[in-house]
This record gives structure tokens, sequence and C-alpha cells, in this order.
């Protein structure tokens, strides 16, 4: 079965023992990696090559005492524990069909999602000359931000510096460690001009503010009354939790408590060869009353319009500004004036519904 959903979904809502599924994205910009270096150093082989598993909850007794890893097991994953090497442990996370791998920090209290590839710190200061930025220091671990042209790629050198990781660092709390590290760096985390905007005005970042006032700007479909009240739906076409999600809302648009506006993206690109993309051009290509009524016919092969490309290039950039993390994500405004907003699928879509004002 094609994996469309990586497992990050499972571990990364601090405070949670499971975070609500959505389908996430896959590190911003990457660089492929594969074929980008010199001939690379002898493979190290593991010094503990250990297959051993556990069940939801449960822990390989060489992992139980590992912050990070007990954080990914309460969210219900089968961790395995794939040997030490290059200084790190590696595991293996699975939840169903979808899994993914990480490199736990010396300290066990974060991991790198992602696997080491043969390429040296020394390697890459010869072919990446000039585009790197070192980060700090975190839980023993040296960063690289590498950029090549519009792209960009963050990786860790293992402890014994003869590996990097290109990934993304989390906590034993969830925390995205490695969107603090390149905060700083510009345009790293985008940000958007969203409708008239004075010349020399800078961008809006709803990443720390209100995210209502930016998808008011998309392009979306709507489903349900026009009176009822307004819930936005980020979704990607392809992905199985955005599907699900809209079929729960169903009974709440058809009893009329509920108007649903859909904001397609193209977040699963890395995993289904770019028909996220083909799919939410197909739909953004449809006039608004008839977006929603062609992604559930899965109607999302015809020919783009002219101009859906633009459609998807500013629903992107509003979901960059946001701080999306995956889809579906939901944001509404609440019967106080405040604003709400939940990523994944919710624990109880009746509360979410009964939370959204006028």
């Amino acid at each position: 079965m094609r994996p469309l959903i990586v497992l990050a979904a499972l571990a990364w809502s601090p405070g949670l023992a499971a975070a609500p599924p959505l389908c996430t994205l896959a590190a911003p910009g990457a660089i492929p990696v594969a074929d980008s270096h010199a001939e690379a150093t002898t493979s190290a082989q593991p010094t503990e090559p250990a297959r051993s598993s556990a069940a939801p909850g449960r822990l390989p007794e060489a992992l139980a005492s590992m912050p990070f890893v007990q954080h990914v097991a309460s969210a219900g994953a089968v961790v395995t524990d794939l040997g030490e090497a290059h200084g790190m442990r590696a595991i293996a996370a699975r939840s169903g069909d979808q899994f993914m791998l990480f490199q736990v920090t010396p300290d066990g209290q974060a991991g790198v999602s992602g696997t080491p590839v043969e390429l040296t710190p020394g390697q890459l200061e010869t072919v990446a000359s000039g585009n790197i930025t070192g980060l700090d220091v975190r839980h023993g671990l040296s960063g690289f931000f590498v950029r090549s042209g519009a792209q960009f790629q963050v990786f860790y050198a293992t402890p014994d510096n003869e590996r990097l990781i290109p990934g993304v660092m989390w906590d034993a709390a969830g925390k995205d460690l490695t969107r603090q590290q390149i905060a700083h760096i510009p345009g790293a985390i985008p940000t958007v001009v969203v409708g008239d905007a004075e010349p020399g005005q800078s961008g809006s970042s709803a990443v720390d503010g209100a995210a209502l006032p930016l998808v008011q700007k998309a392009s979306f479909g709507t489903i349900g009354q026009a009176s009822a009240p307004r819930l936005f739906m980020l979704i990607d076409p392809q992905c199985i939790y955005s599907v699900r999600a809209l079929q729960m809302l169903q009974p709440y648009v058809a009893s009329g408590r509920l108007q649903v506006l859909v904001i397609p993206l193209s977040v699963l690109d890395h995993e289904d060869q770019g028909q996220s993309t083909r799919s939410a051009l197909a739909l953004l290509s449809k006039p608004a009353d008839q977006l929603v009524s062609a992604w559930q016919a899965e109607n999302i092969k015809d020919p783009s319009g002219p101009e859906a490309a633009s459609r998807l290039h500013a629903n992107m950039a509003i979901a960059q500004a946001i701080g999306l993390k995956g889809t579906p994500t939901f944001i509404w405004r609440k019967p106080d004036g405040t604003e709400g907003r939940i990523d994944g699928i919710p624990m109880s879509m009746d509360a979410l519904v009964s939370s959204v004002g006028s």
C-alpha cells in the first residue's frame, strides 16, 4: 500500500497522548542528496543490530529510559529498536501501515526524522561551499542549513562526524526544534503578502497571530447553506484524513448547522509523485460551488484551467504563513469572537461544530 501519511502525526502535539490524525508535510524545500556528494566513505555497521519491537505504549528494554522514544510510544506507535550506529540509536515507529524512522540523540531527549546519508560534514562543505549556515548545537548535534537555489535542507551531523542526517529535529515534548533553529534565517520561514499591500510593506505571518484574515483570502470551494456558521478546512485532495474529515462533517452540513469552505493545497507530492498538485489544480479550476462536489466525486483528473496555478500558489503561501503542519487543518471564528484552530481530525467532531460561531 502506498504510504500517503507519514507517522509524524503520531507524536507532535505537546500535552496530548496522541495527536489528531493529519497528513504531514515533507521537510521544507528538501534538497535531493542521493547523488550530490563525493565518493562515500566506508559504511559503519551498527554496533547493536537489534530488531526488537514492543506493542503500542510499551518499549524495548534498551529504549525504555529515553524520553523521546517514550513520547512516540505514548502516542500508540509500535516502536522497533534498529540498533546503534555513529553514536545514535535508530528506531522505527509504526502505526497501521504507516511508519517513520528516527535517529535518537545521545541524551535520549530528541530525535531527528530521517536516516543518515553517506556524506560527512567535510564533504558537505566541499559540495555546498558558500551556501551553508551553521546552526546552534541542540542535544549534542551540530546543524547545518544548506541552500541550493530556491530550495533548502537542514542536516544534522552524527556525534562521530561521519554521517549527516537530512531531517527535522523534535524534542520529547513534540516541539519542532528545527523550526526554532532556522527562524532567524531570512526566507527560511516564509511570510506572505495577501491582498493589496503598500510598496515596501513586509509580508504577513499568522504563525504567532490570527490565521482567519489570511484563509479568508484563499481560493476555496463551499458546501452548505451560506447562512450557516463557516468552518475553513485546508485539505490535500489525496490526503485520506482530509477525505475522512469531510465525510464526518457531511451530516452537519446536510442539517444546515455548518458551511464548510474547502481550501485545496498540495502537501503530499513527496509521497504521490506530484498527484497532489495535479488534483489541487483540477479542483481550483472548478467554480467555487462545484469544487467540493468534484472532490467528493473524485473528479480530480481534469486538465487545470488558466487561473489554477496562481490560485494554488497563493493558497500554499497562505498555508506557509499560518504555519500549516498538515491536512486537514480547521480554522473558525468562535461565538465569543476568538479564533479556533485544530490541526488534524478532532477527537470530537460534534464539539468542533458546536464551537463554530457565525
